[in-house]
């Protein structure tokens, strides 16, 4: 499914994308854009992978694999979809 918009509402991208990541992450895990995916949400690089499959396919993207590696936290994770749908634009 993508969304309607073109340019992407940072707070709505953020609560949309904190969605995903959520199923991911243990109960209860406070999700904002400094949250830490390793540090603080123990997702590994099988989550990470199965989490990119699932914004790729929830906006339409490609995520080059190579940017996976740099994701630190919510926040570059969300800042990176943003990007990538800007490029699509």
């Amino acid at each position: 499914m993508q969304p309607a918009m073109t340019t992407p509402d940072p707070d709505r991208l953020l609560a949309e994308v904190s969605e995903l990541v959520a199923r991911f992450a243990p109960p209860g895990a406070k999700l904002e854009r400094s949250t830490e995916l390793t540090a603080d949400l123990s997702i590994d690089s099988v989550a990470a992978m199965d989490l990119v499959m699932e914004i790729e396919d929830r906006y339409g993207i490609d995520v080059p694999v190579n940017e996976i590696a740099d994701l630190v936290t919510l926040g570059d994770l969300v800042d990176l979809v943003a990007r990538q749908l800007g490029a699509r634009g």
